[in-house]
């Protein structure tokens, strides 16, 4: 599901240091001199099978901003497989490129980079390991609020500038949705991205992501991101989160119109229950590329240390492909409403079809049940009782009035 942030607090939720069995020994205890206490009976709601963005924050209400290397060292990492990361260093310059998986932290953290290298690019797959996060973090001198936006994954798309002082260097703090498809649903992963002049630095919650492109074009020869700066690198990992979102968009575009056949030839609750999911699916769409746009024109207009001239010119693409997105989304947005719109419309006429056919079976009995009735009543002389083929002569009266009112509803296509 995807994790966005902005999204209320519940505040039904109950403090460690309040469980449950509180509420049930205070409604135990009755007041002196009184009666049994009749127990209310607490009716539980099912939970609607939607997953919607929570906010995630496991900081109490006036604890401090941000997280220390001390915070770090003091918080548990977790072991397993589950929790395994993976460091990968590449560095790169015009005429040479090496990339390598960082085994020993601690060695890494103490060496160098290459003189050859223009760029060096660490990306870290996993934030379980709080060893790792705060070894980065104490080399490269990230500022305690950027450590702590990563490691919670429910904040929009945003970009941050920090200043250089005496604890922190001079860097742009960049956070994206990268969005991509499991299992047929929406799924979005918070990437962090840190720019400095030469180093580039990168936090996702997982492996894989949409980048192996990028990485053979450092490895190629001559390449146009060999030859420039680190922005340049940022631009291209932007680009390409960005430009992933076409192929999404045209899933559910293809979504969309089977949804909308079914709806107009055979609607039924299961194409209302799939409309809802896209609907759904699109708002978190939205939700996730929405802030991006900012992040680009921020990124585009306001001149940065780290940000190179060249690399704000190609930003305007990136800029112009998120506009794209943002109105294709809102354009299957209004086609999901209009579909809600269709199915409801169908089932009324669908409704209003079975309508018509009991009313012209009821408009064709009424004159055969008045026949019946009149020759049911119990009065003592009816002439035509007497006669020896009444009875097959009322029913082919009885026939031939059906099948004329039938032939006539026919022609005026009434059925």
């Amino acid at each position: 599901m995807p994790n966005d942030t902005h999204q209320p607090q519940d505040p039904a939720a109950l403090p460690a240091e309040m469980p449950a069995a509180a509420d049930g020994a205070a409604d135990a205890a009755p007041a002196p001199g009184a009666g049994p206490v009749r127990r209310r009976a607490r009716r539980v709601m099912p939970r609607p099978n939607l997953r919607v963005p929570r906010l995630r924050k496991k900081s109490k209400p006036g604890a401090k901003a941000g997280i220390e290397l001390a915070d770090l060292a003091k918080m548990p990492s977790e072991t397993g497989p589950q929790g395994a990361v993976t460091v990968t260093c590449i560095d790169y310059g015009p005429h040479q490129a090496e990339v390598r998986e960082v085994k020993d932290l601690a060695a890494f953290l103490a060496a160098h980079r290459p003189e050859w290298a223009a760029v060096r690019w660490v990306n870290v797959d996993g934030l379980t390991d709080m060893a790792v996060i705060r070894g980065l973090a104490e080399k490269y001198r990230l500022h305690p609020l950027a450590v702590e936006d990563i490691l919670n994954v429910t904040h929009r798309p945003k970009v941050e500038a920090y200043l250089q002082d005496e604890k922190i260097q001079d860097r742009l703090f960049i956070i994206a949705k990268m969005l991509e498809l499991s299992g047929g649903h929406l799924r979005s992963e918070q990437i962090s991205i840190f720019l400095g002049h030469r180093t580039v630095l990168t936090f996702q919650e997982s492996r894989g992501d949409v980048w192996d492109g990028i990485r053979q074009r450092i490895q190629a020869g001559g390449s146009r991101l060999r030859s420039n700066d680190a922005s340049f690198l940022v631009h291209s990992m932007l680009d390409a989160i960005v430009d992933h979102c076409f192929p999404i968009l045209e899933f559910y575009g293809d979504r969309l119109e089977d949804v909308e056949t079914e709806v107009l030839q055979h609607p039924d609750p299961g194409a209302i229950q799939e409309i809802h999911a896209l609907k759904r699916e699109l708002l978190l769409l939205r939700r996730a590329l929405w802030p991006m746009r900012e992040v680009i024109s921020s990124l585009q207009r306001e001149p940065h240390a780290c940000m190179s001239d060249g690399t704000r010119t190609y930003m305007r693409d990136v800029y112009d492909h998120t506009v794209q997105i943002i109105d294709i989304v809102e354009t299957y947005r209004e086609i999901a409403m209009g579909l809600t719109e269709t199915y409801m419309s169908a089932m009324s006429q669908r409704l209003n079809e079975v309508m018509k056919v009991l009313t012209i079976i009821g408009t064709i009995f009424i004159p055969l049940t008045f026949l019946a009735g009149v020759y049911g009543m119990n009065f003592k002389h009816f002439p035509e009782l007497e006669w020896r083929w009444g009875y097959l002569f009322f029913w082919t009266f009885c026939i031939a009035m059906a099948g004329t009112m039938f032939a006539w509803f026919k022609k005026r296509h009434w059925l």
